[in-house]
């Protein structure tokens, strides 16, 4: 690193003030004759409005400097709320005063979305199915219910119980040794093994 290098020559270890113009305001703090080179805020319901002071002054405005003074403590809790969208007027998510006729709800929630689980609260529009109900089991879990002899809506003991009627009931040890039945009891069995898997039993 040379330290004789002329980028050196152009680095300053203090920052000199700029020299003021003859025509520069004058402090406006009482009594002060420097001059007014710094900005200051008015205060609330007077924006883009200034001071002009000097250093000294407008450090000391800035320490004591509060936007929201003589406000109540509610009519702060109005303002930053309003800030959070900028003191921009904000309008309730719904449908418009005609829609809103037309829905029957006077509240402005009712919504064309589909919320058939109600997720989104009271006024949303459940959408109604054309079709008819849907079932309640998978087609394998329907075919395995066939395979046992039952219907769709049986609960978790009617298929268990049925389940150990068909299997005493094809047994090769039931039958006096017979293979005949085999196969249908490994369809019995291969059934059962669905439903279980699947939840139902």
């Amino acid at each position: 690193m040379d330290l004789n290098s002329p980028l050196f020559d152009r680095i300053r270890l203090r920052a000199q003030e700029a020299p003021q113009p003859a025509d520069a305001p004058a402090c406006q703090h009482p009594g002060c004759r420097a001059t007014g080179s710094y900005r200051a805020p008015k205060g609330r319901g007077r924006e883009g409005q200034y001071w002009r002071f000097c250093l000294d002054h407008v450090r000391a405005y800035n320490h004591s400097y509060n936007y929201f003074a003589g406000m109540t403590d509610e009519a702060v809790a109005q303002y930053q709320k309003a800030d959070v969208v900028g003191h921009r007027p904000t309008w309730t998510i719904g449908l418009n005063a005609a829609a809103r006729a037309r829905a029957g709800d006077s509240d402005g929630h009712a919504s064309p979305v589909n919320d058939p689980f109600g997720l989104f609260g009271h006024g949303f529009v459940h959408a109604k199915s054309k079709e008819g109900p849907k079932p309640r089991v998978s087609p394998t879990a329907l075919r395995a219910l066939e395979t046992l002899g039952l219907d769709e809506g049986v609960d978790a003991a009617t298929i268990k119980a049925r389940y150990k009627t068909l299997v005493k009931q094809f047994h090769p040890d039931a039958n006096g040794g017979d293979r005949s039945y085999e196969m249908r009891l490994q369809d019995i069995i291969r059934a059962y093994n669905t439903l279980k898997s699947i939840g139902l039993c």
